[in-house]
């Protein structure tokens, strides 16, 4: 599997509302394996690919594909952005106050390595809440857990430099490298690149296996999921899908203190079919739809329900006239902090069964 290309995209930059740099290196993968390419008004890349007939054996090209007026119209929703912060402030002795930009667990965000990303360049940075050290601090001192507004960080320059260098508005990722260990993938930025790599890897199975496809594919990266759906929203009412496929990770909580019923999903148990959640309930026909090809192609998959919390998939299901809608999820560990990870071969089911389902639409 093209492990380089998940590390690359986690390693890329971009909050809500500022996924310009991820997009770019989309742009530049997808080279080829879409009929149109289009980026919205928001920032989100609608990538289209035309019905195709299967390719000949032995042959290499094909017939350049046109529109088909009834084709059953199957998106993917993608987004591009991870949790990060914005500039708030610089204060007089140049220390950088942060906006969240998404969800935090303030109990993650204690003394992490930061970049701030700027239009001069990007600044490497550390963040901690304001307050007293561990060696002058009180017990009671000690058992407080700051909010995120308390949290600020230094990148180590004269305030003068900070302020000629920084502006509000700039913005703030973890900076912390994916890496491999055994068969996981450790990264800060796994929600939701691993969907990225799910809407280029999918298709470009697919285009590899020459067998082609009645539907029309319509993959959307999409930009500002971490605050509310917000690219998903303005995509699917351009894109109008018959069916919307929600792709992202979920709650992996087969980890020391979590009863075995709050799960949600268990690493190595494959592709997660996403069943419900706090946005959405998945269509009952299109779920049983999913259950059968996964089983007839021996693909491994769990079934499961996210008790609060939401998905792009829900924007395509409530677009325009509505659409048929389910989620294809991969189980993460820590979600929302610097150590998420993931199982490849849950990865590679999730592939695959995105890559069956597109050939197997009439």
């Amino acid at each position: 599997m093209n492990i380089d290309l998940l590390k690359r995209l986690c390693e890329t930059p971009g909050v809500p509302g500022r996924e310009h740099r991820v997009r770019d290196l989309i742009l530049e993968e997808i080279d080829g394996l879409f009929d149109d390419v289009e980026v919205d008004p928001m920032g989100s890349v609608i990538c289209t690919r035309y019905p195709r007939a299967a390719r000949k054996a032995g042959s290499k090209s094909r017939a350049k594909a046109k529109p088909v007026d009834d084709a059953t119209r199957v998106m993917q929703l993608c987004h591009m952005d991870e949790i990060g912060f914005f500039v708030y402030a610089i204060d007089d002795s140049g220390f950088i106050w942060i906006n969240p930009a998404g969800g935090f667990d303030p109990r993650n965000l204690f003394s992490r390595r930061v970049l701030v990303c700027t239009d001069n360049g990007d600044f490497k940075g550390v963040m901690n809440p304001g307050g007293r050290p561990v060696h002058i601090s009180s017990p009671d001192d000690r058992k407080k857990v700051p909010e995120v507004k308390e949290f600020f960080v230094d990148i180590g320059l004269p305030a003068a430099q900070v302020k000629s260098k920084v502006k509000v508005g700039d913005f703030i990722v973890m900076d912390e490298p994916a890496i491999e260990m055994g068969k996981k993938v450790v990264s800060k930025a796994l929600d939701n690149r691993v969907a990225c790599w799910l809407g280029i890897e999918s298709v470009r199975e697919l285009e590899k296996s020459g067998a082609g496809h009645k539907a029309e594919i319509v993959v959307v990266f999409t930009v500002q999921e971490e605050v509310g759906l917000r690219g998903a929203k303005t995509a699917s009412y351009a894109v109008q899908p018959d069916i919307g496929l929600g792709i992202d990770v979920t709650l992996a909580c087969d980890t020391p203190g979590v009863p075995e019923n709050e799960r949600v999903t268990t690493h190595g148990k494959g592709f997660a079919l996403h069943i419900k959640d706090g946005s959405f309930i998945a269509d009952k026909d299109l779920v049983d739809e999913v259950e059968a090809l996964a089983k007839r192609q021996k693909i491994p998959y769990q079934r499961s329900i996210l008790a609060a919390g939401g998905q792009d998939g829900a924007a395509a299901q409530q677009a325009a006239a509505g659409a048929r809608a389910i989620g294809i999820t991969v189980g993460t560990r820590y979600i929302h902090t610097v150590t998420e990870m993931i199982d490849t071969g849950d990865l590679k089911a999730a592939r695959d069964i995105l890559t069956a389902y597109m050939a197997s639409v009439k």
